[in-house]
């Protein structure tokens, strides 16, 4: 009997064995595999501490000291002061945060500031010329869609790209381009009529329109 547990304990102490021995395996390799990688100029790893960017953002080159998890949407708001864009979830579920990335919307919550590269970034104050209101931020006024305000910069983001894509969309077609927008308030309708209306006054991406209301 003592016989046979000294053959078990045999047993399990050479499949123990193997089992590290193959993970030790697998960890060399992997070793050497990542420092090949980095012979052939794979990027550097980054962090923890903070590294120097560059973004280009509504036409412009700017730089910003983040840290490797700093979101898009933080590095706006944060260092370069782009407060119109908004943060909602911050998990890509309200889609307030929307901004242009080479002209595509996406929620920048979701998107590593280390990450964007050279894509060019569209915010919701990259949208206007001056005091001159992009058409689709002006009928959102005439429309009275803005209420409570948050959740606008993202929809007009969203509604101005589908604009941009396509000059005459139906009803359906914007309630598709806002399908991904939380809006608390529920002005959904007046964001529709205020996008259609925008289209059919020749709204196209970049396009000027009526003077931005004073701030007094």
């Amino acid at each position: 009997m003592a016989r046979q547990n000294e053959d078990d304990i045999s047993r399990r102490s050479f499949l123990a064995g193997a089992g590290a021995s193959a993970g030790g395996s697998m960890l060399v390799t992997s070793l050497a595999e990542a420092q090949a990688a980095g012979e052939k100029g794979a990027p550097a790893p980054v962090g923890p501490g903070a590294v120097t960017i560059a973004l280009r953002v509504n036409g412009v080159l700017r730089s910003a000291e983040v840290a490797p998890h700093t979101t898009l949407a933080e590095a706006l708001r944060g260092p370069l002061n782009l407060t119109g864009t908004k943060i909602g979830c911050d998990r890509g579920a309200c889609s307030a945060c929307t901004v242009w990335l080479d002209k595509v919307p996406v929620a920048s919550c979701m998107v590593l500031a280390i990450d964007v590269g050279e894509r060019a970034v569209t915010t919701i104050e990259g949208l206007a010329q001056g005091d001159i209101l992009h058409p689709v931020q002006a009928a959102f006024i005439a429309h009275d869609a803005v209420q409570c305000g948050f959740c606008t910069p993202g929809l007009v983001m969203s509604c101005a790209a589908l604009l941009a894509r396509n000059p005459d969309p139906s009803l359906a077609d914007v309630k598709a381009a806002v399908s991904g927008h939380l809006c608390r308030c529920g002005t959904y309708p007046h964001v529709f009529a205020a996008t259609l209306a925008a289209a059919k006054s020749g709204a196209k991406s970049g396009a000027k329109s009526a003077v931005m209301p004073s701030k007094s």
